[in-house]
C-alpha cells in the first residue's frame, strides 16, 4: 500500500516528464497509424511534393495544435488588444513582451511536431520519398551511373531491391534517414538539457523555495475551482430565483472588472517582495491599491509555472 502511495507523488513530482512522454508517445503511436493507413509514396517524379507534405505537413497542423491547447496562449492574448490607439514603441514593446513570453509556449509547441519528423526519419519511408525525387539527390547518387538511374532512383520506395543497385558508393536512403533522425534526437536532448541547467541557474529562489512555490500555486487554483463554482452557482441561484419570483434582487458582493483584471496580469518576480501569485498580490497590497501593485519585475522562465497553472485551471 505504502508503494501505491508513492505512485501520485511520483507523478506530480515528474508531471512535466511524464506530460512530455505521454505527448511523444501518442505522436509515435498516431504516425505509426498515419504511416499503415494513409501514405503510399507514389513512386515517380512527383516523390519529393508528395512526402514533403506528408512530413512536414502534419508536424506544423501538430505545432499549431500545440499552441491552441496551451492555457497560457490565451492567457496572454485574453484582452491584451486595446481600443484605443496607442502610440507605435508603446505597441512595439508590447508585441516585443508578448514574443518573450510565448518562448516556452513554444518550446512545449514544439514538443508533437519534433517527435513526428523525428520518429518519421527513424521510420525512414517519408525521407526515402522525399530524397528519392530530389534534384540534388539524384545528382549525387547517379553520378556517372547513366539515364537509367534517376528512373530507377524514384522507384526505390517500392522496390527495396533497387536501393542495393544505386547506393553502392553512398550510404542508402533509408541509413540517411536514420542517421538525420538519431542526430535530430540528440540535438533536442542537448538543447532542451542546456534550457533546462539555465533556467534553474537563473532560479531567483533556492530549490526548497521553489518546491514550496510549485505547491502554493497548485493549491491556489484548487481553492480558487472551489470558490468560483460555489461563488458562480450562488450568484446564478440568486438570478434566477429573482427572474421566476418577480422579486428585487438582493446585495451580492462579486469581484469587479478591474479586480478581475489585476488578477490576470501575468506574473512578474520581484526581489524586494514575497509573492507567489498574483493573488498573493493583489490580496497584500490593499486589493491592489497600492502603488506596489503596479510595480513590475522580472518575468524568470523559471516562474513560467505560476501562470500556467493559473490558466490551466481556470478553463473549466
Amino acid at each position: 500500500m505504502d508503494k501505491l502511495r508513492e505512485v501520485p507523488d511520483f507523478c506530480i513530482r515528474h508531471q512535466t516528464i511524464l506530460g512530455y512522454s505521454m505527448v511523444s508517445l501518442l505522436t509515435a503511436t498516431s504516425e505509426h497509424i498515419f504511416f499503415s493507413m494513409v501514405f503510399k509514396c507514389p513512386c515517380n517524379y512527383e516523390n519529393m511534393l508528395y512526402g514533403s507534405v506528408f512530413l512536414i505537413v502534419p508536424a506544423f497542423i501538430l505545432f499549431l495544435l500545440g499552441y491552441m491547447v496551451n492555457a497560457r496562449t490565451w492567457r496572454l492574448l485574453t484582452a491584451s488588444c486595446p481600443l484605443e490607439k496607442g502610440d507605435s514603441c508603446s505597441l512595439c514593446r508590447t508585441c516585443a513582451h508578448y514574443c518573450l513570453m510565448l518562448l516556452p509556449v513554444t518550446a512545449r509547441a514544439l514538443v508533437a511536431p519534433l517527435t513526428w519528423i523525428a520518429v518519421a526519419l527513424l521510420r525512414a519511408s517519408f525521407y526515402e520519398c522525399v530524397a528519392s525525387g530530389n534534384g540534388l539527390i539524384k545528382n549525387l547518387m547517379c553520378r556517372d551511373k547513366g539515364q537509367e538511374c534517376p528512373k530507377l532512383l524514384v522507384k526505390i520506395p517500392c522496390n527495396k531491391t533497387l536501393s542495393e543497385k544505386i547506393s553502392s558508393d553512398f550510404l542508402s536512403l533509408q541509413a540517411q534517414s536514420q542517421l538525420i533522425g538519431w542526430l535530430l534526437i540528440a540535438s533536442i536532448m542537448t538543447v532542451a538539457l542546456i534550457a533546462t541547467c539555465v533556467s534553474h541557474c537563473y532560479s531567483p529562489v533556492s530549490y526548497l523555495q521553489l518546491e514550496f512555490w510549485k505547491i502554493y500555486s497548485k493549491k491556489e487554483q484548487e481553492l480558487f475551482q472551489i470558490k468560483a463554482k460555489e461563488h458562480a452557482t450562488r450568484l446564478a441561484e440568486r438570478n434566477i430565483n429573482c427572474f421566476f419570483e418577480a422579486t428585487d434582487p438582493e446585495p451580492f458582493q462579486t469581484p469587479s472588472n478591474e479586480d478581475w483584471q489585476k488578477i490576470s496580469y501575468l506574473y512578474t518576480f520581484n526581489s524586494q517582495e514575497q509573492y507567489y501569485s498574483m493573488i498573493h498580490k493583489y490580496v497584500n497590497t490593499n486589493r491592489g491599491n497600492s502603488d506596489k501593485f503596479g510595480e513590475g519585475g522580472q518575468n524568470f522562465p523559471i516562474l513560467g509555472f505560476v501562470d500556467e497553472a493559473s490558466a490551466s485551471e481556470s478553463e473549466f
